[in-house]
């Protein structure tokens, strides 16, 4: 039935998203009070994943929610996640970018991928946490991440959250993602044709629950693959980002036992000059609406208003805080 859900929610996004394309960008003074919580007329693009996964779902519900609520009118597109979104986001391609936690507060901290370079990003609201979900064939040897040296592993598409991830939990295990293993840098899709056919051992993955591609290889090929714990990993990962913690995958997820693993939360981004009218009038949408939203995604269950402002080292924005009290 999760299947299902997830399948037909994915239909639901490349629907109501109007997926890529060029946006018009909606400017600070874009029209409206910058002190109210009412939208102005503009249009909007919001980054989210790959199409396999939980942000590009939620994303394009998003748009449409933002659309069917406001002035303003967003579309969504597909991308390779956190750190391209913040980089688009930041150059003016996006106006609303979801990513990991922990690769925005590299970002505002200019480390990792950012080189140094300090972006100026905001938090619209802490959103569901993303779930690392590493699944490989039981046949590939491997029960543990050190085990992955050698083996052909899918780590996510270039400059995606789930990369980042993937890198510091081999080397929280010892081993180098560029000479250890054999780094498959697949979208989901790819990765999960490639876990399906054999040609890749084993993924790392980072996403909301149930993530549609995660249930096609479970569904497709049962005992034939295995989740691993990296739950062992966690204090060698919390020295590199306290924002990493531990909770199970349900077995009702996927259809398995529960899964122990280490979870991340996700934000919602903008730029630090975009319109303080127009957060205040997406993040009180997120949650006046939350119900509608939720048809989307089971995963947006787990938004919580009472969280939502915790979003450090990432400022909140200022009209995210008006909207949130």
């Amino acid at each position: 039935m999760l299947r299902k859900y997830a399948i037909g929610a994915i239909a639901l996004a490349l629907v109501v998203s109007g997926c890529g394309g060029k946006r018009t960008p909606t400017t600070p003074d874009a029209g409206g009070s910058q002190t109210s919580c009412e939208a102005s007329d503009g249009r909007i693009t919001i980054a989210t994943g790959n199409s396999g996964g939980v942000y590009f779902v939620v994303g394009g519900g998003l748009a449409k929610l933002i659309s069917d609520n406001s002035k303003l009118k967003a579309s969504s597109a597909e991308t390779g996640a956190s750190v391209q979104n913040i980089q688009q986001l930041v150059s003016g391609t996006y106006d609303i970018a979801f990513s990991l936690a922990d690769t925005a507060a590299d970002a505002v901290n200019g480390t990792g991928a950012f080189n140094g370079k300090k972006e100026k990003i905001a938090a619209l609201s802490r959103i569901y946490p993303n779930y690392t979900q590493v699944l490989v064939r039981a046949d590939s040897g491997i029960n543990s991440i050190a085990d992955m040296k050698g083996k052909r592993i899918s780590t996510g598409s270039p400059k995606s959250g789930t990369e980042v991830i993937a890198g510091r939990l081999l080397k929280s295990a010892g081993l180098n993602i560029d000479s250890d293993v054999q780094a498959q840098r697949l979208d989901l899709t790819k990765t999960a044709d490639g876990m399906k056919d054999g040609s890749i051992d084993g993924l790392i993955w980072s996403g909301g629950l149930p993530t549609p591609q995660i249930t096609d290889i479970t569904t497709s090929l049962k005992d034939r693959v295995k989740f691993v714990d990296i739950t062992p990993l966690l204090p060698e990962m919390k020295k590199i980002s306290p924002v990493y913690d531990t909770a199970s995958i349900p077995a009702a997820t996927y259809g398995t036992s529960d899964v122990p693993t280490i979870v991340v939360p996700n934000l919602l981004l903008v730029r630090e000059d975009f319109a303080a009218n127009n957060a205040c009038a997406v993040t009180k949408l997120i949650f006046d609406k939350k119900a509608d939203l939720e048809k989307v995604h089971p995963a947006v269950k787990d938004i919580d208003k009472a969280k939502a402002s915790a979003s450090d080292p990432v400022p909140l924005h200022p009209g995210a805080k008006q909207a949130l009290g």
